[in-house]
């Protein structure tokens, strides 16, 4: 086991995973891997300074910390999104916020606790293993623009939260069942919020292909992958 000072970002979703890796010699993407690959990835096989474990559950719901009570998670999560007598349910505090984050990590996959399981921190321990909206809600406060748009796209969801300043204004998983249909509703909040793509710039979580970014780029000042 060897150890790497930097920090390890790794997205699951029901079709694999991704990771990201920042370090004092820069930083590298993996692009998507089939889940076979994680017992022999070296990457894995390392420890870090921090290690993120991204889930792309869309049962998930934001609600401000004063209204939140832990009590009644389960029956506020329930009624955005429909829950399994079985589904565990978690919640979160956004950094730098009081909302609160419900969510449940239910989703029928074992990739994140494997994954948590092998990569660890420095210190030995194991990273929380926490919604992609989580993380979206957590990077749009160092987005260096007034209109902060940050998404991520896997499973037949997207993922996306909008800012202004330091007012959330949208913060949403959409079922689109391919890309278009992603953009189809990228489009529809920008609309609603009239806020114009030409001079705007989206920032993406997930990795994008070509012929996506290059879509993305026809309407968006600019398209940057984080």
């Amino acid at each position: 086991m060897t150890y790497n000072r930097g920090r390890i970002s790794i997205q699951v979703c029901l079709g694999g995973y991704s990771f990201k890796i920042e370090t004092q010699d820069g930083r590298r993407s993996s692009g998507w891997l089939s889940p076979d690959h994680i017992f022999t990835a070296p990457e894995f096989q390392s420890r870090y300074d921090e290690v993120e474990v991204s889930l792309f559950t869309p049962k998930c719901t934001l609600v401000p910390g004063h209204f939140f009570d832990a009590s009644v998670a389960r029956s506020l999560l329930s009624e955005v999104v429909p829950l399994d007598e079985n589904d565990a349910v978690e919640h979160v505090t956004i950094p730098g916020s009081e909302d609160v984050l419900i969510f449940s990590r239910t989703i029928g996959e074992t990739l994140s606790k494997v994954i948590a399981d092998t990569v660890l921190m420095a210190d030995g321990n194991r990273a929380r293993v926490l919604p992609e909206l989580y993380f979206i809600l957590r990077t749009l406060p160092s987005v260096p623009e007034y209109n902060r748009i940050v998404a991520s796209y896997a499973d037949g969801y997207l993922h996306l939260a909008v800012s202004q300043g330091k007012t959330l204004q949208l913060c949403n998983v959409f079922e689109a069942a391919d890309f278009t249909t992603a953009e189809y509703f990228i489009f529809l909040v920008m609309k609603r919020l009239q806020l114009n793509p030409e001079i705007s710039t989206i920032y993406f979580r997930t990795p994008l292909d070509d012929t996506q970014e290059m879509s993305l780029y026809r309407y968006f000042k600019d398209v940057v992958q984080i």
